[in-house]
């Protein structure tokens, strides 16, 4: 089976086009059936639904796997088996039909704009404090996710236009926006802090870590951690927050869900609608200022001979 792993992975990544992530990801899952296999001595052109729901349990019983993991799974073994089958290798796929354990579906979080505020003043005037909230800034500003974040180039952005060419899932480019604080940040980190972290060496990438090296994707996660502890917020806040928080400004503000889509490099419109809720403030005063039962009619007395009627939020 591991020779023909080798050339499924080889497949999605010249012919599929799929994300590096999505590549290794792939690769563990298959690494992992293979082994289960192997311990189990089953033949992979051999499986069948049984040994599936055998593998499915032990997924969640004995690896303890949440739903959206086993789902994961079952993704990358149902579409290897199908480039099996294209192969001829197999007669049919086993994995065809079979259906994952249902996600329960819960609401993203996001960050009130004041916790934003109190994170970017905890950041000192240090070169690493202004490079922290660059990141902070173009995170909030462009709603990128971290893995197109640390793969922007110098030469990506386009400070006159304040655009920034990001490379998404499925190596797919697209556009995204930044706005004045966030330009400000960036050319104070690009002319006085970057040099500085720089140490004589040279990068294509926008954001460099202590010693002058590419940033990393754990690097980011490790910032904003150290700035959440320092500033004792209670709040469980993560890179994906701020792209989380990033649509829902925008909705809040009455953008339509199809340029969130765009924005978001979202290939599907349902990918985007679990970004669509709204604070329960916003509820609230929509609510408030549309239901025409929400109001309660006050009668004021002025004077013995004059009155007024008005109306308050109930």
């Amino acid at each position: 089976m591991s020779e023909y792993i080798e050339k499924f992975i080889e497949y999605i990544r010249f012919q599929r086009n799929y994300s590096n992530n999505t590549e290794i990801n792939y690769l563990i899952d298959l690494e992992e059936f293979n082994n289960y296999l192997n311990e189990h001595k089953i033949k992979f052109k051999d499986i069948s639904y049984r040994e599936i729901s055998f593998y499915t349990k032990y997924l969640k019983e004995e690896r303890k796997l949440e739903p959206s993991s086993i789902n994961r799974h079952l993704s990358a073994l149902r579409s290897f088996y199908n480039y099996l089958l294209n192969q001829e290798v197999i007669n049919s796929n086993p994995f065809k039909l079979i259906s994952g354990p249902k996600k329960t579906v819960n609401l993203p979080n996001y960050m009130k704009y004041s916790e934003f505020e109190t994170m970017i003043e905890t950041c000192d005037k240090t070169p690493l404090g202004i490079r922290n909230i660059a990141i902070l800034e173009l995170l909030l500003a462009t709603g990128a996710r971290i893995g197109e974040l640390i793969e922007i180039k110098l030469n990506d952005i386009n400070f006159n236009e304040r655009e920034i060419k990001v490379l998404g899932k499925g190596n797919k480019e697209r556009i995204c926006y930044f706005n004045e604080h966030a330009l400000v940040s960036l050319k104070k980190y690009i002319e006085e802090s970057r040099p500085k972290l720089l140490k004589n060496k040279t990068s294509d990438y926008l954001f460099i870590n202590h010693v002058g090296n590419h940033l990393t994707d754990r690097g980011v996660r490790t910032i904003i951690d150290a700035i959440i502890k320092k500033s004792s917020l209670n709040a469980k806040i993560t890179p994906h927050t701020f792209r989380h928080t990033f649509a829902t400004m925008l909705l809040n503000a009455g953008c339509d869900l199809k340029s969130v889509q765009e924005l978001l490099g979202h290939v599907n419109l349902s990918t985007t609608s679990i970004y669509a809720h709204v604070t329960n403030d916003r509820i609230r005063d929509i609510y408030l200022h549309t239901h025409p039962r929400s109001k309660k009619w006050v009668l004021i007395i002025l004077s013995f001979t004059e009155y007024i009627t008005v109306s308050i939020p109930w």
